[in-house]
Formats: structure tokens, C-alpha cells, sequence
């Protein structure tokens, strides 16, 4: 099998790439929201690598906001298991790295699943290292009831739908709540505006599943669903976040326990979400909910040369 010729993925390609990228991932995406994430960026570079005009392999690499305060370019190659062991994937990453490169950025970073062995072995030989690792924990809530919320004294729970006034209040609580995320200390916070439409304005944002949590007129926490447009009747935890001095008073608690009544009054079937395996305050949380642990996957780095 002859090395498929890469090519930069074109507004006609969108459809192409998803396909390559759904049968890679465990995580599968619609056009849509490939079209919103790339719009988002300062930056990015989507690649395709069809071989006999048959899907083979794809790759992105882009500059997000939190990875670019520390050096870094986020990527991933996904390769049909039909085209590997061919050098695909070896020139797919060295295309990453060069425009990482030229970006003006010295490392790349990749997620790779925990049990993907193969994977993980692959990027070892490229000097890729883990830097981070997230669990993945799940809880299906088809037979579960409904929690009651039970929010702490004087903090009352609404959403952004009802109060959108809030949003200010809630970009404060991000401000405090993504620097304590282990792995994020050193991540550049975006402004007010740039965070809003990133973070609360995509196409798996809904201010009807954005969760706040205010005492006497302040905001004090927050929480959040992702909802995969390619995944019908998943909801995914995004965040959830609680000001420093308030915490340790059952707000995040209260929050998750909220979003689990909305999901399951919606008809939701699964809800999922990602935890950093140092941030033990919400895993110990999502356990207590119910939330059954499951392989997860790890954060490799790569320092890149010119």
C-alpha cells in the first residue's frame, strides 16, 4: 500500500473528515460542530490523507487558548486500521509539527486512550511523555430518580437561560475555578467576551443546561452541560466550579445534583464526564453520585525541534 498524499481539509471535505474521524474516535462529532470548533480557534490545521480515493486517515492540530500560555499546540492523528504500519500516521504528526512550529510554538500535545496500548507505544517512540490523565466516569440515569437538590442555605440554583445577566458573575467563578484544575495552574484565561462565545456559545451550549448557583446577589458557582449533537441522549459535564471562599458548603454538589434532575427530565439516558485524577474533591463527588469509573485516557507532550 503506497503513503497517502495529506492534504489540507477544504470547506467540501468537512463530511470526509468527520467520517474518518467517527470510525477513529470513541467520540464522534458532526459537521456542525467540526465547522464551530474551527471557527473558534486562532488557528488550526485539518488534514485528510484518502488513499485510492478511500477514507485512510485524518489529523487536526490547533491553537487553543489554554495550551498556547504554555508553549503547547493541541493535536490528534486518527489512522483506519486498514492503512496503518504504512507511515501515515509518522507523516501526518511531522505536518503537525512543522505548522506547530511555524505557529511560533515549541511543544504538541495529544490525548490517547488508556487501554490503546498500541497507541500510546507509537507516540513513546516519537518522545511523546505523559504530562496528565483523566478518568472517565459515566452514570446511567434511565432507572435512576430524580435527586432532590437541596441546595445549602441561602444559595439559590437557576440557570442562565432564566438570568442571563449572570453570565458576568459566572465568567468570575471560571476565573478561579479553571486555574485549580490540576494540569491548568498556568493556563491564560481568555477575556469576558472571547470566553463567552468559546465556552458558552458553541453548538453544545445550551443556557438552559448552564446551572448557577448565587448568595445575595453574588455568583458563587456553576455548572454546565456539553451536549454531543452526534450522541443523542448523552449529556457530558463541562465544568463545574465554585469560588474559592464558598467552597466546601455542598454547593457543587447541589449543582450536579441539578443537572442530573434536568437531564433526566429531558429524557437523557447517560451522562458523562472527563476528571483530572489529582482533582480528588470532584471525583469523590461524582462517586458519591453514582458514577461508575471506566478507562480514561492520558495527556502525552512532545517537545518539537526546528
Amino acid at each position: 500500500m503506497s503513503r497517502p498524499e495529506i492534504r489540507p481539509v477544504e470547506t467540501d471535505d468537512l463530511a470526509f473528515w468527520v467520517e474518518i474521524h467517527n470510525r477513529c474516535s470513541p467520540t464522534p462529532v458532526t459537521v456542525e460542530e467540526l465547522r464551530a470548533y474551527r471557527e473558534a480557534l486562532a488557528g488550526e490545521l485539518h488534514l485528510l490523507a484518502p488513499a485510492a480515493g478511500e477514507p485512510a486517515a485524518a489529523a487536526f492540530v490547533a491553537l487553543e487558548a489554554d495550551r498556547r500560555s504554555h508553549g503547547a499546540a493541541l493535536g490528534w492523528i486518527g489512522v483506519l486500521p486498514e492503512a496503518r504500519g504504512h507511515g501515515v500516521g509518522s507523516t501526518l504528526l511531522a505536518a503537525l509539527a512543522d505548522w506547530t512550529l511555524r505557529a511560533g510554538l515549541g511543544a504538541l500535545e495529544g490525548y490517547v486512550l488508556e487501554g490503546d496500548a498500541p497507541s500510546r507505544a507509537w507516540a513513546e517512540r516519537r518522545g511523546f511523555e505523559e504530562v496528565g490523565r483523566d478518568s472517565w466516569l459515566a452514570l446511567d440515569i434511565r432507572d435512576l430518580e430524580a435527586p432532590a437538590v437541596d441546595p445549602p442555605e441561602g444559595v439559590e440554583l437557576t440557570t442562565l437561560a432564566s438570568l442571563p445577566e449572570l453570565a458576568r458573575g459566572v465568567y468570575e467563578v471560571a476565573c478561579e475555578a479553571y486555574p485549580d484544575i490540576p494540569g491548568q495552574e498556568d493556563d491564560a484565561m481568555e477575556s469576558f467576551e472571547d470566553w463567552l462565545a468559546h465556552d458558552l456559545g458553541g453548538p453544545n451550549d445550551d443556557p438552559e443546561a448552564t446551572f448557577v448557583a448565587a448568595a445575595g446577589g453574588e455568583v458563587v458557582g456553576y455548572s454546565k452541560f456539553h451536549l454531543p449533537q452526534a450522541r443523542p441522549g448523552v449529556a457530558v459535564h463541562d465544568i463545574t466550579g465554585v469560588k474559592r471562599a464558598w467552597r466546601g458548603r455542598g454547593i457543587a454538589g447541589a449543582l450536579k445534583r441539578a443537572q442530573i434532575a434536568w437531564a433526566k427530565e429531558r429524557g437523557y439516558e447517560r451522562l458523562e464526564t472527563w476528571n483530572e485524577e489529582r482533582n480528588a474533591p470532584i471525583r469523590k463527588l461524582n462517586e458519591c453520585l453514582g458514577y461508575s469509573l471506566a478507562p480514561g485516557r492520558v495527556l502525552v507532550r512532545g517537545a518539537l525541534s526546528p
